[in-house]
């Protein structure tokens, strides 16, 4: 690593990958802190991690029908997420061909058409343009080769309702890309007969750390203990002996990381887990008129599905990480969550909560609370991690004494298998961001200042 004149670091593909320690003769495996804390880092992830990688944009849901539309922020490029007029999902980049203005400054709607503010320039939903001021001082076919149309993001693809977009428009299908992850979407679409929607509005907070943090944190099961002990001690109190036994409604029990591929990872678990699930697993905290609710679900599920795969969908908790930034937790409840870096030590995360299409109401209340509790700026969970990780951020700065962060639990025996409490799930996510990093000799600089 070499720094420039100018006081940002210039990184070659080998000092990118030396960030990533591996040593299988020791079962050793560490990140150098300053993976988390350079700016020279975050410029390239940009390039070569942002810029090509699939991205989560929005689920189908959200677009109810012809002209729905949601503006919506991407890798720090302002996007427009619509139903065009005859149905189809569509992303549009948010910036007039004209001049350059945003053209649609309002968070989500329904609209036929899109004005710029600026010049009155006009476009359908379908990005083309329709209309502009004083048009007859522009040449007849001004516009014959659609080159001011609101342009089009390269590449969009839809997995289980899970709407995904690309920059590199020669990245490989979404479908290749998302590998073993595929099927924990599917287990999730599987939840409502009717499919699955986007409830109420979303979560937006932010943290005082670096982005990659919260992607380790959004399946790691070895901090539940210590970091949200409050949370267990309120189950405690309110569940009683039935928390204490664990006896709920519980069949085969496990709990285990898995490599889906890509660096894509997954911790999952059924059996003895004291929290309930909306989609079919009561406890006794939920009272006895809730179980009626759920008895109902369970069959619906097993005449659906049949018994073996109602009962994963039922039973089955677990933490989907998709490289690089989405976080799918179907544990209590369903929340999807992705997360933008700002700067080094600051990022941005939008969460929302997912149910089943026509879930009545009460239910649907059971399911909110269940995920208002735990997950987000008002639950018990969520403020305990966003402190933690700035508290990382925070010690970085003695970096120079202690340069390297340890993700070694369980590397000796990943092979054959992975406890819940394992780091399979952070090393899966670093291995693949460290090759993408140290693919090309490329340089990026950061101007001092």
């Amino acid at each position: 690593m070499e720094t420039h004149p100018g006081g940002a670091h210039r990184f070659s593909s080998a000092d990118l990958r030396g960030l990533v320690d591996e040593d299988h003769a020791r079962n050793r495996f560490r990140v150098h802190r300053s993976a988390l804390t350079d700016p020279a880092v975050l410029e390239i992830e940009r390039q070569r991690i942002f810029d090509r990688c699939w991205l989560y944009l929005g689920h189908e849901s959200e677009l109810a029908g012809p002209g729905s539309f949601v503006a919506r922020t991407i890798n720090h490029r302002p996007l427009i997420f619509v139903r065009d007029g005859e149905g189809r999902i569509r992303a549009f980049f948010n910036v007039c061909p004209h001049r350059g203005a945003l053209v649609c400054r309002e968070r989500a709607g329904k609209a036929k058409s899109f004005q710029c503010a600026y010049h009155g320039w006009t476009f359908s939903n379908a990005g083309r343009l329709i209309g502009q001021p004083g048009k007859e001082a522009y040449p007849d076919g001004f516009n014959a080769d659609g080159a001011y149309d609101l342009p089009e993001v390269p590449r969009l693809e839809v997995c289980h309702g899970f709407v995904f977009i690309n920059y590199d428009a020669a990245a490989e299908p979404l479908d290749v890309y998302l590998g073993g992850a595929k099927f924990y979407l599917e287990l999730i679409a599987l939840q409502g007969a009717a499919g699955m929607e986007i409830v109420g509005g979303t979560q937006e907070y932010s943290a005082r750390a670096n982005w990659k943090l919260l992607l380790e944190n959004s399946a790691d099961g070895y901090h539940a203990p210590t970091a949200h002990a409050s949370y267990f001690d309120y189950l405690s109190d309110r569940d009683g002996d039935a928390y204490k036994n664990r006896k709920f409604s519980y069949n085969k029990a496990f709990g285990q990381v898995l490599d889906l591929g890509n660096g894509h990872a997954v911790s999952e678990s059924q059996g003895a887990i004291p929290w309930g699930r909306p989609v079919a697993r009561w406890v006794p905290g939920w009272g006895e008129e809730a179980q009626a609710d759920i008895d109902r679900i369970r069959v619906e599920l097993v005449e659906r599905l049949g018994p073996e795969k109602a009962e994963m969908v039922a039973e089955r908790d677990y933490n989907l990480l998709i490289f690089p930034n989405l976080a799918v937790l179907n544990i209590m409840a369903v929340t999807v969550r992705t997360f933008y870096p700002v700067a080094p030590d600051y990022f941005e995360v939008r969460a929302w909560a997912m149910a089943p299409k026509g879930e009545p109401e009460a239910v649907k209340d059971r399911r909110l609370r269940n995920f208002l509790e735990f997950l987000g700026p008002g639950g018990f969970a969520t403020p305990d991690d966003v402190e933690m990780l700035e508290l990382c951020q925070q010690g970085y700065q003695a970096s120079i004494g202690a340069p390297w962060n340890d993700l070694s639990k369980g590397m000796f025996r990943e092979a054959e298998y992975a406890a819940k409490q394992d780091e399979l799930q952070m090393r899966t996510f670093w291995r693949q961001w460290r090759d993408m990093m140290a693919a090309e000799e490329r340089i990026a600089f950061r101007e001092a200042g």
